[in-house]
């Protein structure tokens, strides 16, 4: 976890769990998150089980430059990675157990920026609607963003993250994408880079 509010919220959810798989949304109280508040949302689902933001701070709503409070979560990704993004919210909320992930930003001119995603699930009863929480902050912002917005997010690398932040296998009934196969909790894909003429492949 690279970025402050990562640490902070993940830090918080951990310590308000206690030994519970997950906090409920009553433990979360935003003062003691006052620092992070900006880069943190919260998605509950509807009625066709869809996760939409129902809230989103300032940060987050800057990199598109609107507010997020409705819109499905999936929307925003690119067609690559909406599959991959459901497949990850459906875990999280089954096996209540975190994930941070890199994520490309892209904007309508290819401007790309580099952020952190954290989603992390919240324990629920009844007909409670909020599911997750979650952190989508820029390491370092680009002058761009708040007048420039981000059109699409695209999915990188995915990490499980345990109570100690150690790294946990992605769990196999996660899909593969193309080409890819899982082989010991790591994604293996065909092929590699071709060395040079001098150069004798090992």
């Amino acid at each position: 976890m690279k970025h402050s509010s990562t640490r902070e919220l993940f830090s918080y959810w951990n310590q308000q769990r206690g030994e519970r798989p997950a906090p409920e949304r009553g433990d979360i109280d935003p003062i003691a998150i006052r620092h992070a508040l900006g880069d943190i949302f919260m998605l509950a689902v509807d009625f066709v089980d869809e996760q939409r933001f129902r809230l989103a701070g300032t940060r987050v709503c800057a990199l598109f430059c609107r507010e997020l409070k409705g819109e499905p979560f999936s929307a925003l990704w690119n067609k690559a990675s909406r599959q991959p993004i459901q497949d990850l919210l459906a875990i999280i909320a089954e096996d209540s157990t975190g994930a941070v992930a890199g994520v490309s930003g892209r904007a309508a001119d290819g401007a790309i920026v580099d952020l952190e995603l954290l989603l992390l699930p919240l324990a629920h009863q009844g007909h409670a609607r909020i599911r997750a929480l979650g952190v989508l902050a820029a390491a370092d912002v680009p002058y761009w963003i708040g007048q420039n917005p981000v059109q699409e997010l695209e999915l990188g690398s995915v990490r499980h993250v345990s109570r100690e932040l150690e790294r946990v296998d992605f769990p196999r009934r996660t899909l593969t994408p193309d080409g890819g196969r899982l082989r010991r909790g790591f994604m293996v894909y065909q092929g590699g880079r071709v060395p040079p003429a001098n150069e004798k492949a090992g």
